[in-house]
């Protein structure tokens, strides 16, 4: 994740560092999002899974799935084949076991990849989602357009990303949070004592709001708009093909 590519991230990681450190915390992962968000990501998450249910889509794609959660709750949108894709087979082995254990490993599939070159044929998937997972991607504007691709014509793209409230005092506790508390509460719980500084970091830095919406639609979405939660402190982003 250079600055030449990324210029939104102040992190030199490349894809294979993230891989490595998504991999030292996938064990950890889960409890700690609880934590850190104060398990309102679980209501957001929720909200995402509503909003593609609506297409009653018939193949959904979960990119950056990470251990599982949302492709996990997709299974309630009524969709015959869920794709988890992940660059983190660290993070997928916890995934798979959660799958295995609620027996939907029939309906999700959870496969290695990089978003930035998914391995599928043009307009395979009726939805994609992606949370928490788009202000990872090395090259934004080459993920989106993969992201473009594989959506079918008229399918709906929906991403879950952490934004920074722009109001008074939200915006300053928020920051407080996200560079002091959070790296603490990562350093405290996690073996790496750098992914979560990163994680806010690259978080803070992401572009989110009415700019992430003019680089969909530059990228060639339609019906692009976004939907602030909790005060600002996530977004969805709902576009089409």
């Amino acid at each position: 994740m250079s600055k030449k590519t990324t210029p939104y991230k102040g992190s030199d990681l490349n894809k294979k560092k993230v891989e490595e450190m998504f991999d030292t915390i996938s064990t950890n992962y889960d409890g700690l999002n609880r934590v850190i968000s104060f398990g309102i990501d679980v209501k957001w998450r929720k909200k995402v899974v509503k909003i593609v249910e609506q297409s009653d889509p018939d193949k959904v794609l979960d990119i950056a799935t990470g251990t599982g959660d949302l492709a996990i709750n997709l299974a309630k949108t009524g969709a015959s084949k869920i794709v988890g894709l992940d660059l983190s087979e660290g993070m997928l082995a916890v995934g798979r076991k959660k799958i295995a254990e609620k027996e939907l490993s029939e309906k999700i599939e959870m496969i290695q990849g990089d978003s930035e070159n998914l391995p599928f044929e043009d307009s395979s998937f009726d939805a994609i989602t992606v949370a928490f997972g788009v202000r990872n991607f090395e090259n934004l504007k080459k993920g989106l357009e993969e992201i473009l691709r594989v959506l079918k014509p008229g399918g709906v793209f929906v991403i879950l990303e952490t934004s920074v409230p722009t109001k008074f005092p939200f915006k300053q506790g928020y920051n407080f949070y996200t560079k002091n508390l959070l790296p603490l509460i990562g350093k405290l719980f996690s073996k790496d004592r750098d992914a979560y500084s990163y994680l806010s970091e690259s978080a803070c830095a992401f572009p989110y709001g009415e700019k992430l919406n003019n680089i969909l639609r530059k990228i060639g979405f339609k019906d692009v708009e976004n939907k602030p939660q909790t005060l600002g402190v996530a977004t969805i982003y709902v576009a089409s093909k």
